[in-house]
């Protein structure tokens, strides 16, 4: 073999160069066309974010958990009234008498003046009765036989003494002993000395009910059996006849 066998060919090599020239070239612009495209991506990316409205949201100085503001009250029209187009016409009617009596009065209502209902005839009554309404009111002192304060029998003592009936002025006692028991419905007769509270107490019988006296707590006032008093009586008297006769009157000359 000579020298010439050793020799390669020169047209094979140079095409080889080329090829690989070309492969280069193909991965170089990839490569850039890739990163043109992801630099256009984030570019386009950014611009959008920006263009987007914000959304800002406010924080409140205020609670959240506040209760609902009081509505301020409603005001209501009252309803007009009608306007009355009939004549008015009053009409007068005559007073009817109560269907039940008014029983709450300090007085009696039904003070008898007959004479079968007193003690000393309708006479006496009538004037032992204004005695009594006279000194209604008048305040208590012990002792007292008026005319601005009484006692209990200087009350008694007064009121017959106008009445025309004169007896000596004496204590509770004295006028226990000097009078004359009753008994059945002579104990009720307008004019009857009732005694109370152990030979302490006495006042006038107004009627079956009640009976008039000097009260420490309210004066000359009346008072009903029933109640505090019912059990507090000692009984019940009348003055003796020669007391009980009126004094005469004095005829002028």
């Amino acid at each position: 073999m000579g020298d010439s066998d050793h020799l390669l060919p020169l047209t094979p090599q140079r095409k080889t160069n080329s090829g690989d020239n070309g492969l280069k070239f193909t991965k170089k612009f990839v490569c850039l066309s890739v990163s043109l495209m992801f630099a256009v991506v984030l570019f386009s990316s950014s611009a959008m974010s920006q263009d987007r409205p914000r959304v800002v949201k406010t924080i409140s100085s205020q609670p959240t958990n506040l209760p609902p503001a009081a509505q301020p009250p409603t005001l209501i029209k009252p309803a007009s009234r009608p306007v009355l187009e009939n004549q008015i016409v009053l009409v007068k009617t005559q007073p009817t008498q109560p269907l039940v009596k008014k029983t709450g009065s300090s007085m009696p209502t039904n003070a008898p003046m007959a004479a079968n209902r007193t003690v000393y005839g309708t006479g006496v009554s009538v004037k032992l009765d204004q005695a009594i309404k006279t000194r209604y009111g008048i305040h208590y002192r012990y002792g007292s036989t008026g005319p601005t304060s009484y006692d209990c029998s200087g009350f008694v003592w007064s009121a017959f003494q106008e009445a025309g009936i004169n007896f000596t002025r004496a204590s509770v006692r004295s006028l226990w002993a000097e009078s004359d028991p009753v008994d059945g419905d002579e104990r009720y007769k307008f004019g009857t000395l009732v005694f109370l509270n152990g030979l302490g107490h006495m006042g006038i019988v107004a009627d079956e009910n009640g009976f008039y006296h000097a009260s420490s707590s309210k004066g000359i006032t009346y008072s009903p059996f029933k109640g505090y008093w019912e059990n507090r009586i000692v009984g019940f008297r009348k003055l003796k006849p020669q007391a009980a006769v009126p004094a005469p009157v004095a005829v002028k000359q």
